[in-house]
């Protein structure tokens, strides 16, 4: 499953996903790591409280080494980081970092870059013409960059957390998405619930 990335000691090993599930990857997270549909209204469904965005952070910024590779963007490349939790009452189930290339954030996807606390599954899923062009799963250690920003909340932190990331292209310009999936939502056993009507949106 693996490939020959560019990758930083502070980046996890990112294997394709569809080309089998990673023996270490138990079955029900792996089931919400390859689900097709919006994130963000699984969660919600899943979700018995309240359900809201948490914008952690968003600034100008520079992808990382693999992250580059994924986009074909250069080492200067500026991007605009989005990070986020998705909350329900208050507990963070996902952390969230997307990165939005400048040279992605033009014509119709400039709105991208003023979401505030609007889900991104609101805007992608929202429009048909959206593709999904690759998905990455990856395990998360103490050592990588992601783990100690998407779990610094919790007191006993886990020994690894698994997340996945998209290539999407939005209105024809390439945004990639990194989910982190969170103990508050895995821990129970959750299983993906049905969406209304089995959309996607």
């Amino acid at each position: 499953m693996s490939f020959r990335q560019n990758r930083s000691l502070g980046e996890p090993l990112w294997l394709d996903l569809g080309t089998g599930r990673p023996a270490a990857l138990p079955e029900p997270v792996y089931q919400w790591l390859s689900d097709a549909a919006s994130l963000t209204r699984r969660v919600t469904a899943a979700c018995r409280g309240h359900f809201r965005v948490r914008v952690v952070s968003q600034a100008w910024g520079t992808a990382y080494n693999s992250e580059r590779e994924l986009l074909g963007l250069g080492p200067r490349a500026a991007c605009l980081v989005r990070e986020v939790e998705l909350l329900c009452d208050e507990v963070p189930q996902i952390f969230a970092r997307t990165l939005m290339p400048a040279s992605s954030l033009t014509g119709a996807a400039r709105r991208l870059a003023r979401l505030r606390d609007r889900p991104l599954g609101a805007v992608l899923f929202a429009d048909p013409h959206t593709r999904r062009e690759r998905v990455q799963v990856a395990r998360f250690l103490p050592r990588h960059r992601l783990f100690g920003v998407a779990t610094e909340h919790l007191q006993d932190a886990p020994k690894a957390v698994w997340g996945r990331r998209t290539l999407f292209r939005y209105a024809g310009k390439p945004i990639l998405v990194n989910e982190l999936f969170l103990p508050a939502l895995l821990e129970k056993g959750v299983r993906i619930p049905s969406l209304p009507g089995g959309g996607v949106g």
